[in-house]
């Protein structure tokens, strides 16, 4: 039998607490940037404006779609790090991915960056179900997460008290999945160099009805 995420929820909650400070002034990389940036980009494209960002931590990322003109939401399960997104002037709510209360297809998008790696595979559909639910038809899905290997549990490595749960998944697993239940638009891999092993999974994905 395999972890279940109401399981993982308070430790989740316990180090992102302990660490929103910590993150709140880390410099953001590269490569998250550019990653970003590009769903912003297809995203004003395509005209849409309103975004809900899952597991958004401290906000940064939902401050740099409110800045390009997004009308944004962002949630976390963390009360630490939502009151990190409401100094930042943002509409911050603390949900985890179960719990997302709003109307089906309240949004145009829906951000989710180095988050969904804390949900158990078996949870990981009726996440993405969740997620769907509060897209709008035609709407885009981002998930972007660490893999290539597939496995759950602790890090040895992880600096974060108490240490998190993660489910890394192949490119295959990950795609299959996201592809039950969206059109996946665009998959590829960012290098991460020598280590950490895991490289980075990028998903741009729509939901089709």
């Amino acid at each position: 039998m395999g972890a279940h995420y109401k399981d993982v929820l308070e430790a989740l909650r316990i180090a992102y607490d302990r660490g929103a400070e910590s993150r709140d002034v880390e410099i953001k990389a590269p490569w998250k940037q550019a990653e970003r940036a590009a769903f912003l980009d297809r995203l004003r494209s395509e005209g849409m404006r309103r975004l809900l960002e899952i597991g958004a931590g401290t906000g940064q990322d939902s401050a740099f779609f409110r800045d390009g003109k997004l009308d944004v939401v962002a949630t976390d399960l963390s009360p630490a790090m939502v009151d990190r997104c409401r100094a930042k002037g943002l509409d911050a709510r603390v949900m985890d991915f179960m719990t997302l209360d709003f109307p089906e297809g309240s949004f145009d998008a829906v951000f989710a960056m180095n988050c969904l790696l804390h949900v158990p595979n078996t949870e990981l559909p009726a996440v993405l179900d969740a997620i769907r639910a509060v897209l709008r038809p035609g709407g885009l899905l981002f998930v972007g997460v660490y893999g290539g290997e597939s496995r759950e549990g602790p890090v040895d490595t992880d600096r974060h008290v108490p240490k998190r749960f993660f489910a890394v998944r192949t490119d295959d697993e990950l795609k299959d999945l996201v592809a039950s239940q969206f059109e996946v638009l665009d998959f590829h891999a960012v290098d991460l160099g020598p280590a950490p092993a895991w490289h980075f999974q990028s998903v741009t994905a729509r939901r089709t009805r």
